[in-house]
């Protein structure tokens, strides 16, 4: 039983989802029920050692959270990196040992965990949001809570006991005045209560009450976290997309009107109006698709995205590949892609779209290898010109990354070290 699922395979039972097909899992277990999978990875290594996750708590431009329960000043008390060694010489000092440290997107900093995203991706990349992990001595959780998102809670190290509680609404009470949705009140399901190992993993679907104690004093966490902007932002977003073409001659019109019964009603010819210029505006089925692909594609952290210095030129883009060498998607950098008509294709990357040929949109929003067969992808209206011109944009704006650059980066903090 594989892991990994082969591409397009949907049928075949994967130990990563507990002997269930991807089928089997997507039409009975997501975003609808919890799932207990013993041994998703078998003899997993963790890729990161807590000193490193404390390490990379302690650096500018990274968020970390540090969730104590009986904090200095309040109970659940939430504090916000950067961290120091003053920090943890305060937490080791402390009379009790509950207490959590949490790192979002590590999938950015490190790639052997970056690496830990392609099993999931029989849900589509743009769905995967980052990967946060977690450490707590024993005791240590961060309570009682709700999450808005699907997650996967893949023990990384040491032991975490888990206990369910049921799916909660909007109504749910939860604790005021803290950075976190805990819960006032928890009460366990029966027979959602275990305690996870190395390599046992727990897919929790949105709104699922869990709480997770670690173990133990080596206790790490993996959280593979999954993209699901809320009504709101998906209305504001893509009526600012929108509005930002729309012509000022576009306005609400009420030519040919009845007479009106008084002056200050608001009848419901004028809302069946004002509804139809709405609806004609917004139900654009090739404006929807423009907007979702930016919307869905943007950074996490947009001043992570670092424009290369100095520019390559596209000469010498061409004579990298031709010389065998390999462009490097960035960590952190997003994108996805949708076929038009008339073989055309939008590339969707880091918030923006271009055109593209299909097969260079297919090969660049997947975990393929790139190398000099990116300049035979071409289309008639996309030539090995433009194809040329798009991937040294992309390097230059630092959505791809020559492999050498890479090399030469490894090498300078090696040398600093």
């Amino acid at each position: 039983m594989s892991t990994s699922p082969a591409p397009h395979d949907t049928d075949t039972p994967l130990a990563l989802l507990g002997g269930l097909s991807i089928r089997e899992f997507l039409r009975d277990y997501w975003q609808q029920k919890p799932l207990l999978i013993r041994g998703a990875f078998a003899d997993f290594e963790t890729p990161l050692e807590a000193d490193e996750l404390a390490g990379l708590a302690c650096e500018d431009g990274i968020e970390a959270r540090l969730v104590e329960e009986h904090g200095p000043d309040k109970a659940w008390q939430v504090s916000h990196g950067p961290f120091d060694d003053a920090t943890f010489a305060r937490l080791d000092a402390k009379d009790d040992s509950q207490w959590s440290l949490l790192v979002q997107a590590v999938d950015h900093y490190v790639p052997d965990v970056a690496a830990l995203f392609e099993p999931f991706t029989f849900l589509p990349r743009w769905r995967l949001d980052d990967i946060m992990i977690s450490y707590a001595p024993t005791g240590g959780s961060v309570g009682p809570h709700l999450d808005n998102y699907d997650v996967f809670l893949l023990q990384a190290q040491g032991q975490r006991h888990w206990q369910l509680g049921g799916m909660h609404g909007d109504d749910a009470e939860i604790i005021d005045g803290i950075d976190l949705r805990i819960l006032k009140h928890f009460e366990v399901t029966p027979g959602e209560d275990w305690v996870l190992e190395p390599g046992d993993m727990l897919y929790v679907p949105p709104r699922l009450a869990h709480h997770g104690v670690s173990q133990s004093d080596d206790c790490m966490t993996i959280s593979v976290g999954f993209r699901a902007p809320s009504a709101d932002e998906v209305v504001t977003s893509y009526a600012d997309y929108l509005g930002a073409s729309l012509p000022e001659s576009l306005r609400y019109r009420d030519q040919g009107m009845a007479p009106v019964a008084n002056a200050g009603e608001l009848d419901d010819a004028s809302l069946e109006r004002v509804r139809e210029l709405l609806l004609s505006t917004l139900d654009n089925p090739a404006q929807l698709a423009q907007w979702f692909g930016r919307y869905m594609t943007q950074p996490k952290y947009l001043e992570q995205l670092a424009a290369r210095e100095p520019a390559l030129k596209t000469h010498e883009l061409v004579e990298y590949l031709e010389d065998e060498g390999v462009l490097v998607r960035s960590l952190g950098s997003r994108f996805a892609f949708r076929h038009g008509e008339n073989d055309t294709s939008t590339l969707f990357v880091d918030g923006d779209g271009v055109p593209a040929p299909p097969a260079l949109a297919e090969a660049l929003a997947s975990s393929e290898r790139l190398t000099a067969v990116l300049l035979d992808y071409t289309t008639a209206d996309l030539d090995r010109k433009a194809v040329v011109s798009l991937l040294t944009a992309l390097v230059n704006r630092g959505s791809l990354i020559l492999e050498c650059d890479l090399q030469d980066e490894e090498d300078e903090e090696e040398d600093d070290a």
